[in-house]
């Protein structure tokens, strides 16, 4: 049997996109043991492997993370690549200890000692940051086996451009920015129909010169320092977020409407291979793309902290139930802003923060008992 080779260190940070890049900025100052452990062959995948034509939200100002700064013009937005490409940089500039291809499989404690596990290694360590987000597995619902086997069907995480689709008209399934932004792009070359209840739009276009100067800031105050757990108006977004879903940025409705994208109601059945709208209607498409969200997969961590719907319990990040274990980039951690890139740095800030002070308090109640225990 092969020998399983154990490393260990202060700390072990589990994903490296900007959640987990952030915290590793905030812990190389502390002269700590850590390593970054990433599933992706490259830093910066997690961006790589999205559709083509995805622009960030963000201006180039407010995309920078702790200690280096994007390489653009401020008032730009980074295309997705760009922001990969950024990611992979800060990595290096900053000589984080990232190990990309090592995907975590499994976190345990074995005492006072969390180990992680991925493949045939084995780590141990104190603390144990999770920054490699919630949303990990694609979510498809079960009516997608009924379709023809002839329609292709595509999740917005495995959409890339409109070269994968036959002639024919698309479905996209669910209204939220991905959807919009891919119903938009495809309806140049497909008759196309988007599927579900649109959460909203913010009322400005985000890609004038005002927005970028002006509206974003505004938009990021909010996101950021009012829309927050500390606020009943924070609070109440929330809840309205996890439900609902975040309101579209860049498309508006009416330019669907314009582009000919077809606003339907929500699939409830398959008819004879085609999907059935609920108002009964039948679609005859030759694509379906399901832009419906990610499910929550932390199944991995083999630790009691999760509630009855699955999702970690925590304060702000920190998990009081097991001490020493953390997580940054989680919606709505601690505000709105929480899982985008305005938000996360505070979020890794706080965090590590709090790591810190634990640790010193151990330290120091170590010293005390050794002190105690001391003979004279």
């Amino acid at each position: 049997m092969e020998r399983t080779h154990i490393e260990r260190f202060d700390t072990i940070i589990v994903g490296a996109g900007q959640a987990g890049l952030s915290a590793g900025s905030y812990l190389r100052k502390t002269g700590r043991s850590f390593v970054i452990l990433d599933a992706h062959d490259r830093v910066g995948d997690n961006w790589r492997e999205r559709y083509d034509s995805l622009r960030l939200f963000t201006p180039a100002y407010a995309v920078s993370l702790p200690g280096w700064p994007f390489p653009a013009r401020g008032f730009t937005t980074p295309l997705k690549d760009e922001m990969a490409d950024y990611l992979e940089a800060y990595a290096t500039h900053l000589e984080l200890p990232v190990r990309t291809g090592v995907r975590v499989d499994g976190i345990r404690r074995e005492g006072d000692t969390y180990v992680v596990t991925a493949g045939g290694r084995r780590l141990e360590a104190t603390d144990v940051i999770v920054a490699s987000g919630a949303h990990r597995e694609p979510r498809v619902p079960a009516l997608a086996r009924e379709l023809d086997p002839s329609i292709v069907q595509l999740h917005s995480a495995e959409y890339r451009n409109p070269s994968q689709l036959r002639d024919g008209g698309v479905l996209v399934v669910g209204a939220g920015n991905s959807g919009a932004d891919i119903s938009l792009e495809v309806a140049s070359t497909h008759p196309t129909w988007l599927a579900g209840r649109i959460p909203g739009s913010i009322p400005f276009d985000i890609d004038t010169g005002f927005s970028r100067h002006v509206a974003f800031r505004v938009v990021r105050f909010l996101f950021v320092h009012v829309l927050t757990l500390r606020t009943p108006m924070g609070r109440r977004k929330r809840k309205d977020a996890m439900s609902h879903g975040m309101a579209l940025v860049r498309v508006k409705p009416r330019w669907l409407d314009a582009a000919g994208v077809r606003q339907v109601g929500k699939v409830v059945a398959v008819q004879d291979g085609l999907p059935v709208l609920e108002d009964g209607q039948v679609l005859d498409v030759a694509n379906v793309i399901w832009c419906t969200g990610f499910r929550h997969d932390l199944s991995w961590i083999d630790l009691p902290i999760f509630d009855e719907s699955g999702s970690p319990m925590h304060e702000r990040g920190v998990v009081t139930s097991e001490p020493g274990l953390y997580f940054v980039g989680l919606p709505f951690q601690f505000a709105l802003a929480s899982d985008l890139i305005p938000g996360v740095a505070r979020d890794a800030r706080y965090v590590v923060k709090r790591l810190l002070e634990r640790d010193r308090t151990s330290r120091s109640e170590e010293l005390h008992v050794e002190r105690v225990s001391s003979p004279g």
